[in-house]
């Protein structure tokens, strides 16, 4: 896992390593204080010699100082070590993240990948900061203890033949039984993280059923879980405390005893006993820093290993066969024996032998029942997904030999869920073209039907979209997004069921604006209404994953018995509402 981790602390390693030194420093230096005051007490007050107590006062003040400023210095580096190198992994957890294809993401829940943003990585960098104080500064402070209590006294250092055992043995027990729990504790937090993101994201639909109760009673469920779980992690941290503050005090009774008959027989000197007893309390400190450290170190390494799950899972798509410099040509699309399925080992398909091939410019209407695969159909052009088999052609070149940015570039895609993102209009726009002129914009709003009502809007383009496009209209937030996508001059247009929201009238004016303006981009039209897509040149009827008709309107309506009975229903509908 270090080796794992190693990398991403780069730029940050020289101050690692003066951190290092600064804690070894200040822990050596802390070490010299009880020996010097020893011989303040053995020497200068035994002897009356003022002089010598004055200048070992002195020594220790300058250590003591030292010590002081090398511990500033040490915490101040590990610090800024550990935040930088935290900044680091978190940056090449989040790229990675972006690399993912669709199916890549699925595998983790978004509140896990959030909670292996944020907690995980938090985890890890705190423990990299302790590490880098209590990992140098225990160990330099337990060796270099143990060898002046050894110069000491070699018979009273015998006490530590039966402390250091224990502890070792009590801190092994409980690294044993809580590296699990914590590996637990991680996955409870995801469970939390996701009640509490589907709840906020979806906090409309939730009152508007009414299940802000039932709502209230999971989050509390997954709470108590997460409560339990971290009740029986840190149980066995809690409980370590009370035996290393009894081992302490058995100890430190254990040396005033037997040190006291030393001195009452002459054998050993007082201030050597003061020294020797300020010696035990360092190391029975060092001890229990080191333990500490050490149960930090098993929950990080619990949350690094989620972190490496993130960095170490490859891509599905890549462009690794793909030519920098190749760019699509125009919209046509050709998909030749197309066979999908998002789970690999699943022994259905979700799509299956697909043929179709587009011109440029064509408009392509894509109709069929909910489950049809339309909307994986269409992902598959900007390789939002793989196919299994067969192939995916656009500008006559298989979309595996374009960048993923050459091709995407090529294609706007308006999703089923229209996405805005907090910020004013212009700002959500721009998303189409970051270098899009304020007429640029307004003409694509207009072919959008959005200028009407961004212009009735307090702050017109500026106007401040809240997180989610909370603040406009269903049918508002897809005429935003549709004027985004046409912002980038696409050469394949996909709207994927996006004029759900509007009426038929706005329906017909933005189609007709597209055909007009963009008669060079090949449009793919998702929609559920005939209306929508019957004077498309081709039309597409798709069911169960596969393609059962396809023609124009006129074709369909006399070979399709499905299309023609949609139709005919549709029609009816119509005649009722009227």
């Amino acid at each position: 896992m270090i080796k794992q981790l190693f990398p991403y602390t780069k730029g940050y390693r020289i101050l690692m390593v003066l951190a290092i030194l600064c804690s070894a420093g200040e822990a050596v230096l802390e070490l010299l204080l009880p020996k010097a005051m020893s011989n303040i007490v053995d020497v200068g007050i035994a002897n009356g010699d003022r002089a010598y107590i004055l200048s070992t006062g002195l020594q220790m003040t300058v250590m003591a100082l030292a010590a002081f400023a090398l511990g500033i210095g040490a915490a101040a580096l590990a610090a800024k070590a550990s935040m930088g190198s935290g900044a680091n992994l978190r940056q090449a957890e989040y790229e990675k993240i972006q690399q993912f294809s669709f199916r890549n993401i699925e595998q983790f829940s978004t509140a896990s990948l959030i909670t292996r943003l944020t907690n995980d990585v938090a985890s890890v960098q705190v423990t990299l900061m302790m590490g880098l104080r209590m990992l140098v500064r225990a160990p330099s402070m337990l060796i270099t203890a143990l060898v002046m209590a050894l110069t000491i006294s070699m018979r009273l250092s015998q006490v530590f033949l039966v402390v250091i055992p224990i502890l070792v043995a009590a801190v092994a027990l409980v690294i044993v039984k809580v590296g699990p729990r914590f590996t637990a504790l991680q996955k409870r937090t995801d469970d939390l993280n996701l009640v509490v993101q589907e709840n906020l994201n979806a906090v409309r639909v939730v009152k508007s059923f009414v299940r802000s109760k039932e709502e209230q009673e999971k989050f509390s469920q997954r709470t108590d879980a997460l409560r339990s779980t971290a009740q029986k992690a840190f149980g066995f941290v809690v409980m370590f405390l009370p035996i290393i503050m009894l081992v302490m005090g058995g100890t430190v009774s254990a040396v005033m005893w037997i040190g006291g008959g030393y001195v009452h027989s002459d054998s050993l000197l007082p201030g050597d006993l003061m020294a020797f007893f300020t010696y035990v309390t360092e190391i029975l400190m060092s001890l229990m820093m080191v333990s500490m450290v050490l149960m930090m170190l098993t929950r990080s390494i619990a949350c690094a290993r989620r972190i490496g799950e993130v960095l170490q899972q490859e891509p599905e798509i890549t462009d690794d066969a793909a030519d920098p410099q190749l760019e699509v040509a125009d919209g046509s699309i050709r998909f030749d024996h197309v066979y999908f399925r998002y789970n690999p080992q699943g022994s259905t398909w979700n799509l299956e032998d697909v043929c179709l091939d587009i011109r440029p410019g064509m408009t392509v209407g894509i109709l069929g029942g909910t489950g049809s695969a339309k909307s994986t159909l269409v992902s598959l052009i900007p390789r939002l997904y793989e196919v299994t088999e067969g192939s995916v052609s656009v500008g006559g070149r298989n979309v595996k030999d374009y960048t993923m940015a050459q091709l995407r570039e090529a294609c706007a895609m308006v999703l089923q869920k229209n996405t805005l993102f907090s910020g004013t209009i212009r700002d959500n726009l721009r998303w189409g073209n970051d270098q899009a002129t304020d007429e640029e914009m307004e003409a694509a709003c207009r072919i959008a039907c959005a200028h009407e009502f961004i212009e009735r809007m307090p702050d017109g383009y500026d106007t401040y979209i809240e997180q989610g496009g909370t603040n406009v209209s269903g049918g508002q937030k897809q005429r935003l997004c549709i004027a985004r996508a046409i912002l980038r001059n696409p050469k394949v247009l996909i709207l994927d069921d996006s004029t759900s929201a509007v009426d038929m009238a706005t329906d017909a004016k933005i189609r007709t604006a597209l055909r007009q303006t963009l008669p060079g981009t090949t449009k793919l039209i998702i929609a559920q209404r005939i209306a929508s897509v019957m004077d498309a040149d081709l039309i597409v009827v798709m069911d169960d994953g596969k393609v059962v008709a396809s023609g124009d309107h006129k074709t369909l309506m006399e070979t399709s018995s499905i299309y023609r009975e949609v139709y005919q229903s549709q029609q009816e509908g119509v005649s009722i509402d009227g």
